[in-house]
């Protein structure tokens, strides 16, 4: 029913448009009865102007004014309609309405080849909720890793290849219970790309530690299920990084992947909730702060959340000190105060992580802006309240600062 009200309120809008076209086009042939109409108008006003000399009503100087007035548009109106073409208007507006009909059909076979004129119309709850039914049913790890490409060989030297056959033969996936072999085997296959005898070797070490493992160990293991199935993030894969959050909420590698595979699955909804506030709270050298930034605009695109990325800088470091110690006072001061003011307006209006409030609070500190720098540390106080790590940072460069706790 939908899918007819859309073709039917579609076909009566592309019928009034013809229709305006054509009748747009035929107003062009009607210069030549218009100009006649005219002349007929002014030689009627020219017996009238006689008829009011008659009368009385004008005086001849009056009437000479008016006639001669009259007669200019008479002659302007008359040359217009000996430059009208005769017969030519009538038959363009039916070649006019043979183009916009030609036009018409044109567009509608194109739009029936490369177009989907029988979808229906997808509101944003179905749309979600065809995202999750796709994430529940999508490939398990075993079927991502055999149509997984394989990764390209390495190419290590002989004595770290017989290293490597003498760990295989030392520790068996299936058996093994030496966690230190078990972590040197999964990581020195991972490093040959051996990934699926990484990821092995990896959930044997999981399973041995129980609940001794911690999160880093199962968000190694997830990322080395998602390097063997190519990139894919299967469900096997999304449990070792539920296990890894609940252990550790703030697993920075846990939370990147986690909002990759909501990417994937088309939730970039929840792939920008994961991803903005890692950004926000991660140090530049982060190993996960250049794929977010790569991808973080076109997710927040396609979730519909206004989003512009943050300049990667972000205020005053110790190298921008120390670049600054060989100009003048007043040139270091200038540089110090722009950089400061630049990072104190970035973070009141767009927010950033607790390193970079701490930074502002530092820097004001520096340049004894106390009462300034005490409002600053009240207001991002505010902002992480309940994130104890962060309260922790701002507290400490509070107190270096000598602020009030």
């Amino acid at each position: 029913m939908e899918t007819f009200w859309f073709w039917t309120v579609a076909a009566a809008m592309a019928v009034l448009v013809a229709a305006w076209l054509v009748r747009g086009l035929m107003r062009g042939d009607a210069a030549a009865p218009a100009a006649a109409q005219d002349i007929q108008v002014y030689r009627d006003q020219l017996a009238e102007a006689d008829r009011d000399l008659a009368r009385g009503t004008l005086t001849e100087a009056e009437a000479a004014r008016v006639k001669t007035e009259i007669a200019r548009r008479l002659l302007e109106a008359d040359r217009a309609l000996s430059a009208a073409a005769p017969g030519a208007p009538a038959r363009m507006p039916w070649a006019a309405m043979a183009l916009v009909l030609a036009a018409m059909a044109a567009a509608l076979a194109l739009y029936s080849r490369v177009g989907v004129p029988w979808y229906p119309d997808l509101p944003i709850r179905e749309r979600l909720a065809m995202a999750d039914a796709a994430m529940a049913g999508r490939p398990s790890q075993a079927e991502a890793e055999a149509a997984a490409a394989p990764p390209p060989p390495a190419q290590p030297d002989a004595e770290f290849l017989a290293l490597m056959e003498k760990l295989r033969a030392a520790v068996d996936p299936a058996t093994a219970t030496d966690l230190r072999g078990l972590d040197l085997l999964a990581r020195n296959e991972a490093t040959l790309g051996n990934f699926i005898a990484a990821k092995a070797a990896q959930a044997r070490l999981v399973e041995v530690k129980g609940e001794e493992a911690t999160a880093e160990d199962y968000a190694t293991l997830a990322e080395m299920m998602i390097l063997a199935a190519g990139g894919y993030i299967s469900p096997e894969a999304e449990q070792a990084l539920i296990a890894a959050l609940e252990r550790d909420p703030r697993d920075g590698m846990a939370r990147y992947f986690s909002g990759l595979m909501f990417a994937q699955g088309g939730r970039f909804d929840r792939a920008f909730a994961f991803w903005r506030p890692l950004l926000e709270e991660s140090p530049p050298g982060a190993p996960w702060v250049g794929p977010i930034r790569a991808q973080i605009e076109d997710v927040a695109m396609r979730a519909g959340i206004p989003y512009q990325l943050p300049d990667a800088a972000s205020g005053p470091t110790i190298e921008d000190m120390e670049a600054a110690a060989g100009m003048t006072p007043e040139e270091r001061q200038q540089m110090v105060e722009g950089m400061v003011a630049q990072l104190q307006e970035r973070l009141t209006t767009e927010g950033g992580s607790a390193a970079e409030w701490a930074r502002l609070i530092a820097a004001l500190a520096t340049l004894d802006r106390r009462d300034q720098a005490q409002a600053i540390y009240d207001e991002a106080k505010t902002r992480f309240a309940g994130r104890e790590g962060d309260l922790a940072a701002l507290a400490e460069a509070a107190a270096a600062a000598g602020l009030a706790p």
